[in-house]
Order: structure tokens, then C-alpha cells, then sequence
């Protein structure tokens, strides 16, 4: 059995999961090390991540996150059936208001 079934890297286009917070924060998940079940406080996702910090805005920057910061800071937004099938699927409803918000229809 296979340490984590999203352990191939990806890339940034086509991630295993598109995590968006309310305040500009994208994750994008490309790889995990660990299944879902063995992940702890300290488990790492490799992902391509933003937010409104960056110095050139949509640029992505890689590199490994706890996977706990994302799912506690961030909204499921897209995902591939099988990242659904572990992982839960996406709320349509916080995937509608990050759409608003960044069309500025949430004032």
C-alpha cells in the first residue's frame, strides 16, 4: 500500500485541491506525505500558495504548509472525486461567497 494516495507530485494547474480563505489566501495542493488517517498537528502538504502579501499579485510561491493551517484557515473550493472521496467535498455556498467576494459583490 502506497504511503498517501496524492504522493506524485502535480502541478500548480491541475492540483489535487484548491483551498481559498475569505482573506485572499489560495492553497493549491500538490503533494501529500502521509494518508489522510496517519496525518497529525505536524503533517506537511507540498502546495503553490498566494495571498495578498505577494509582491506580484496571482503569482504562486511552492513549498510545504501544515495541513492543518489549511483546512483550518481555508474553504474547500475544487477538488479532484478521489481528494472529495478522503477529504470531504467542497461547500458550494463558501465556494459562491469567496466568488462574490472577489468580484466585490459582498459589500
Amino acid at each position: 500500500m502506497p504511503r498517501t494516495t496524492f504522493g506524485k507530485t502535480t502541478t500548480q494547474d491541475k492540483p489535487y485541491a484548491i483551498y481559498k480563505s475569505t482573506n485572499g489566501w489560495e492553497w493549491r495542493v500538490l503533494k501529500t506525505y502521509k494518508h489522510k488517517e496517519n496525518e497529525h498537528d505536524y503533517s506537511r502538504w507540498f502546495v503553490a500558495a498566494t495571498s495578498p502579501l505577494m509582491h506580484e499579485e496571482g503569482r504562486f510561491e511552492m513549498g510545504d504548509t501544515y495541513a492543518r493551517e489549511v483546512l483550518q484557515y481555508g474553504y474547500l473550493v475544487e477538488a479532484t472525486p478521489e481528494w472529495e472521496e478522503l477529504y470531504g467535498a467542497h461547500d458550494d455556498e463558501a465556494a459562491m461567497f469567496l466568488r462574490h467576494q472577489s468580484l466585490g459583490l459582498n459589500q
